[in-house]
């Protein structure tokens, strides 16, 4: 009876101590629930948060966990969030994981984060945040191990107050917009495993001698931060190294010894620096995989000690001073994948075992002098993809090794001493892209098929020989064929015509004849064409005139009969060589320019109507009568008597007439015409325009005309610019090379340069004509004229979506020449008044100073040595940002 009750009394005490937590426990779920909840509605209900409902519990919704069910972790990236933090997440007071990576958050660092007091890790990048990181971060963040604020848009300075995060484990800061300072107090991060900086627009700075004091650091990634000055000595102490990235930087100085004493490192990244001295010959890291040290100023010899590195994977040493041999122990590194040692100056044979115990990927040591045979096994492993010798004093026939070697994207060999036949293997290796095999000694004849995906042959300069294959229609994807000055022979097959994608074939100084194939249409890619130094013969295809992009024809040195299809004044050539052959008839009018004035030399039966060039005056002579003439002498001696009466009266006028004509046309001749588009005018229809009544405005290297040049209506803007004194010779070679290259700009954002019209001591720059003129008249209240050239008082206003319309076109423009030209052209002046409108207000990039190389200083009309404006630099960065914006 007695144990009765305390059986009871234990029973009760069991269910009265599980009752409380499972009432707490469940209390708690319920507030997390409507916590989460509630966070759902403030992100804008992200379709992929649809797990979130209150009829399951939280630790099983997408991106939940927990701990002692409890939530612990909220890890929401990739949920096209575009909402800013809410406050609402604080409230899970054992929240110590926030990963808001990889959505569309636009904002400030969030400081409503603050009163996660938990929290150990956050993750934010792959969004959009702004401005700057506070300098109060450490006193409200103080328990965080692992901060990622990547690949977003902060800016400013990195604060010192980062280095007092002491728990930091992890520090990922790249791809951002600071553009101030990084503080030595990170040093001060005495846990910190992985530091992340790269690719960040800091003013230029040292790498903190502190950051040597990370000795739990495995990973230092600085890549393009503008780094400057040395490679701290003291990071001979960062003892777990594993990885070291500085590259893409400014720093200077030798390589510190210490480095390669790192047991621990693997990955060493310094390349395109301007880093010099010698390699370290000393070399105790023996774990490194990979090497890059690729363009910097190093000198001296490589390392021997780099044959020890059995692990070594990447070796890239190219673009430097380096000199001497190869280590041949290098070749028996049975890890080795990549080997680049191309622009050096190291000589010697290359290693003879490369490749044969490795399965070597590329192997590039162009631009060096190396001599002696290519190593016998370089595709010993099966897997090479690259051979790139080029310009070196090799010599011997092409390893047949190579012609096995079905991986091959590229075998570069030109500008070599090499001789014999190409291993057939090379021509048709599967994958093979680029076969550049041109000034060597090879020979033998092409084969009737290619590799597929060849899109880039250069075989010039060498003593291949026979016909062009009829198989040449089987080089489908084929975009650049040089074969020029070598012994093929034979007719140009048809075949060749069907290659569509050609943008570039020359096949000049060849022994090749016949006529041309009439069927060239399937050419509308090609942009060059050189057939000169052969012997065709026949007439030339009109149809050639049809093919739109054609820039560059030279047929001279050949055969070619018969009239110059006028179809070819079509065309917008850059380019054009007809000289030396047995051409007749009349020139198409579009050449009669002084752009082609050594285009048709050597063709005696060739004229021009009213000619510009050195070409004589076609003309239709008149047929004989077949009717008898007896019976008009009466009528002709009187006609004649009365002549010679007249002709005595009018000799004087004639002769003073002729003397008027010639000291016009000597006039005339002083001028030179250079054509950098197809125009309908002559320097006669502009330099007889260049009257008072035309002069739209004037600035500080002459005045600018408003010409017509047709019935049509249609105008050209004429920029004059002159110069007191005649210009020297190194001037006038200056300013055409300028107009040259600004000549041959095709883009609808930058306004185009017709032609240019010069003599001695003035230049004509001939423009397409911009209606809306400037966009600084539109943009300050200037009088705005029409197109017919009166000042107009209702015009068109410039609402937001015209003022997008122009800074759109405007960056354009500046993209093009900054990254589609080469090379790439600065402008250095880009302001609203040298932004030109359409008649639709499509902006056009003008003014490219070249006026400052004309004037000199001291004289009227001078410019400033800077070009632009007096006291004005163009805002680059700026201009960097709206092209981000717009492009």
């Amino acid at each position: 009876m007695s144990k009765l009750p305390l059986s009871f009394l234990n029973l009760f005490l069991f269910l009265l101590l599980t009752a409380i937590p499972s009432s707490v426990i469940s209390q708690n779920v319920d507030t997390e629930k409507a916590i989460l909840l509630k966070l759902k509605r403030e992100l804008g209900n992200p379709p992929l948060l649809q797990s979130w409902n209150s009829s399951s519990l939280p630790c099983n919704w997408t991106g939940i966990s927990c701990t002692d069910g409890k939530v612990s972790g909220l890890v929401l990236s990739n949920m096209n969030i575009t909402a800013t933090i809410p406050a609402t997440i604080c409230d899970l007071r054992n929240l110590t994981v926030l990963d808001l990576s990889y959505n569309y958050i636009t904002d400030g660092f969030p400081r409503v984060l603050y009163n996660c007091s938990k929290l150990q890790r956050l993750d934010l990048s792959q969004n959009y945040f702004v401005g700057p990181i506070p300098d109060d971060i450490d006193q409200w963040l103080s328990t965080l191990k692992d901060l990622n604020l990547a690949a977003n848009n902060f800016s400013g300075d990195i604060p010192p107050a980062i280095g007092n995060l002491t728990e930091l484990q992890s520090l990922y800061l790249n791809n951002n917009q600071f553009h101030g300072t990084f503080p030595k107090e990170i040093g001060n991060l005495a846990n910190l495993v992985l530091l992340g900086l790269a690719y960040n627009g800091f003013v230029p700075s040292k790498i903190p001698v502190e950051f040597g004091k990370l000795s739990k650091l495995t990973f230092m990634w600085i890549t393009d931060a503008n780094l400057i000055g040395p490679i701290p000595d003291s990071f001979a102490s960062l003892s777990s190294l594993v990885q070291l990235d500085l590259a893409i930087n400014n720093l200077e100085g030798s390589i510190p010894g210490g480095l390669f004493l790192l047991k621990n490192l693997t990955y060493l990244y310094l390349y395109h620096n301007k880093l010099s001295g010698e390699i370290p010959q000393k070399v105790e890291a023996l774990n490194l995989v990979e090497i890059d040290f690729g363009t910097n100023s190093l000198n001296g010899s490589i390392p021997e000690d780099f044959g020890k590195l059995k692990n070594l994977q990447l070796l890239n040493l190219y673009s430097n001073k380096l000199s001497g041999e190869i280590p041949s122990s290098i070749g028996r590194i049975s890890t080795l994948k990549t080997f680049k040692v191309f622009t050096n100056n190291l000589s010697g044979v290359l290693p003879p075992e490369i490749g044969l115990h490795s399965k070597l990927e590329f192997f590039e040591v162009s631009t060096n002098h190396f001599s002696g045979q290519l190593p016998e096994n370089l595709c010993a492993g099966g897997v090479l993809l690259g051979v790139v010798a080029f310009s070196n004093n090799l010599t011997g026939e092409v390893p047949q090794s190579l012609g096995k070697c079905d991986a091959l994207l590229t075998v570069q060999l030109y500008n070599n001493n090499f001789y014999g036949e190409i291993p057939s293997g090379i021509w048709t290796a599967i994958n093979m892209t680029y076969l550049m095999l041109s000034d060597n000694s090879f020979s033998g004849e092409l084969p009737r098929s290619l590799a597929w995906n060849l899109s880039r042959l250069e075989i010039s300069n060498n003593k291949f020989s026979g016909p062009i294959p009829t198989g040449i229609s089987s080089w489908v994807n084929l975009i650049f064929f040089d074969a020029r000055n070598n012994l093929f022979s034979g007719e140009i097959p048809v075949e060749l015509t069907s290659l569509s994608h050609l943008t570039t074939l020359l096949l000049d100084g060849n022994q090749l004849s016949g006529q041309l194939p009439s069927n060239i249409i399937s050419w509308r890619s090609l942009v060059t064409l050189n057939l000169s130094r052969n012997a065709l013969s026949g007439q030339i295809p009109a149809v050639i005139g049809s093919l739109p992009d054609l820039l560059d024809l030279d047929l001279s040195e050949n055969h070619f009969s018969g009239e110059i299809p006028s179809k070819l004044g079509q065309l917008q050539l850059v380019s054009l060589n007809l000289s030396s052959n047995q051409l007749s008839g009349q020139i198409p009018d579009q050449f009669d320019n002084l752009a082609y004035e050594n285009s048709f030399l050597n063709n005696s039966n060739l004229c021009a109507v009213n000619p510009v060039l050195n070409l004589p005056n076609c003309y239709i002579r008149p047929r004989r009568s077949s009717n008898k003439l007896s019976s008009k002498v009466l009528v002709m001696v009187l006609v004649l008597a009365i002549t010679i009466f007249i002709v005595t009266t009018i000799l004087t006028l004639v002769a003073v007439r002729d003397y008027m004509r010639k000291k016009h046309k000597h006039d005339m001749a002083s001028w030179k015409l250079t054509s950098f588009q197809k125009v309908d005018f002559t320097q006669a229809n502009i330099l007889s325009s260049l009257t008072e009544n035309n002069l739209i405005g004037s600035g500080g290297s002459g005045q600018i005309y408003r010409i017509s040049v047709n019935r049509a209506g249609e105008f050209v803007a004429v920029k004059r610019i002159w110069n007191v004194r005649k210009l020297d010779e190194k001037l006038e070679k200056e300013f055409v090379a300028e107009v040259e290259i600004l000549g041959t700009i095709r883009h609808s954002n930058i306004v185009k340069l017709l032609c240019c019209i010069s003599k001695e001591d003035s230049k004509l720059l001939v423009y397409e004509y911009m209606e809306n003129q400037s966009l600084d008249r539109w943009l300050h209240g200037k009088n705005r004229r029409s197109s017919s050239g009166t000042n107009s008082v209702h015009h068109v206003s410039l609402d937001w979506p015209r003022r997008m319309q122009i800074a759109v076109g405007a960056a354009q423009g500046l993209c093009y020449m900054h990254h589609g030209c080469s090379p790439p052209i600065i402008h250095r002046d880009v302001k609203s008044s040298n932004i030109l409108l359409d008649s639709e207000f499509q902006a056009r990039i003008a003014d490219f100073g070249l006026a400052k190389m004309l004037a000199k200083q001291g004289e009227a009309h001078t410019m400033s040595a800077v070009a632009g404006s007096f006291g004005y630099i163009a805002p680059g960065k700026s201009i960097r940002h709206l092209q981000k914006c717009f492009i």
